[in-house]
């Protein structure tokens, strides 16, 4: 058993270092579980994830080309982090597989300021413009593309600002310090949908806190934007002044308008999982076509229309029944917990913050078709559980 929680632990704080380790780790750590006869625990949403997964394999066995969804099966194997770490966690592990997924996370953010430096460095010796010459080759920081990298950090971020809102631990300005370089990493990204979710997040967790603190958030993102250099001002501009050369928004009015087509001609089971870029050009409106060479319609950039696209609506409804399920449970925990169960609220509000955040950023990004977002959505939903489940022992110390 020891084993198999080490392992386990390993494989979630992994996910914001290495998706490597994160997996290799993953599979034993429940292996070891089951030969040890272990308890296993699933979450109390497992009827709508058991749902989900059932219908996306007959969505598969739908499709045109069963075949083509094989990787989404493989993908299945993420999911078993639901049942390792609820079987494992209780609050006092909660709380340091968060703050090890909160220090990894800094790690990964301070590796993508030597990246920024580079490519910064780089346009200016090549002589190109460094808006166009970066948009095309961000920062990634551990992760092998800047979208998996943003929409981490955004739920780092959401992790240390619950940290310090709402926990005990002695090392505040430690968090701080990391609460500020994850943010800046974040905004460096430039991963919009990413800067929406953290803003999210920290609408959440500003709430919770003191909520005049609200009103001076959209004063301090504005006093930012105007201290920013000209091209991450230039970024925030292009969400409704886009560059004429680098129109992102018309790729994403385009995908959108192709999934909202996929889901009325096919309500039920969609056109099948990995379909959208086979079936894109069928259902792109006309006024799309022909479609740019250089765009890329792999997925929609939006996991509601994903879900429903892919594998019909009944399948997007039961994941939103799971998120909506953990959201209920824990707001209800929030409710009840005693203001001085200081780290049983962290937890909790963490993963609130970190749950909404992925859900916003979802709506401009397809965010849990990352493994590595996906394998943290869960972390979250697992860390959440063992707060709701375990009042605040007199033995958990502040760091």
């Amino acid at each position: 058993m020891t084993a198999a929680l080490a392992l386990a632990l390993i494989s979630a704080a992994a996910s914001v270092a290495s998706i490597a380790v994160s997996h290799i780790t993953l599979g034993p750590a429940f292996a070891l579980l089951l030969f040890a006869r272990a308890k296993l625990r699933l979450p109390p949403f497992w009827p709508a994830t058991a749902f989900f997964l059932l219908w996306t394999l007959a969505a598969i066995a739908a499709s045109e080309s069963p075949a083509a969804g094989r990787s989404q099966i493989v993908k299945f194997y993420v999911f078993l982090t639901l049942a390792t770490l609820s079987t494992v966690l209780n609050l006092r592990r909660a709380r340091g597989l968060l703050m090890a997924i909160a220090a990894l996370g800094t790690a990964s953010a301070l590796w993508s300021f030597v990246e920024f430096w580079q490519r910064w460095s780089r346009a200016r010796a090549s002589g190109q413009p460094f808006y166009q010459s970066y948009v095309a080759d961000r920062i990634t920081g551990f992760k092998s593309h800047w979208m998996t990298f943003g929409g981490e950090m955004m739920v780092v971020l959401a992790i240390a600002g619950a940290l310090l809102l709402f926990s005990r631990e002695r090392h505040r300005k430690w968090w701080l310090a990391a609460g500020a370089i994850v943010a800046l990493a974040l905004a460096l990204s430039w991963v919009r949908s990413a800067w929406f979710g953290g803003a999210a997040a920290a609408v959440y967790l500003l709430w919770f806190w003191k909520r005049w603190t609200v009103a001076a958030l959209p004063v301090a993102i504005a006093f930012g934007v105007w201290l920013a250099p000209p091209e991450i001002q230039q970024r925030v501009t292009s969400l409704w002044k886009p560059d004429k050369k680098l129109d992102s928004n018309s790729h994403r009015r385009a995908l959108w308008a192709t999934g909202v087509r996929m889901i009325a001609a096919n309500p039920l089971l969609g056109v099948g999982p990995e379909h959208v870029q086979r079936e894109f050009e069928r259902y792109a409106p006309a006024e799309y076509k022909p479609i740019p060479s250089h765009w890329y319609y792999g997925h929609l950039h939006n996991i509601y229309l994903e879900y429903a696209a892919e594998r019909g609506l009944p399948a997007l409804l039961a994941f939103l029944a799971m998120t909506a399920w953990a959201l209920r449970d824990f707001a209800r925990a929030v409710a009840r917990s005693d203001p001085s169960e200081r780290t049983r609220r962290f937890i909790l509000h963490a993963a609130m913050a970190s749950v909404i955040a992925i859900l916003v950023g979802g709506i401009g990004e397809h965010n849990l078709g990352d493994s590595e977002v996906l394998g943290l959505f869960f972390t979250m939903l697992c860390c959440g559980y063992a707060a709701v489940n375990e009042k605040e022992p007199a033995d958990v110390q502040p760091a």
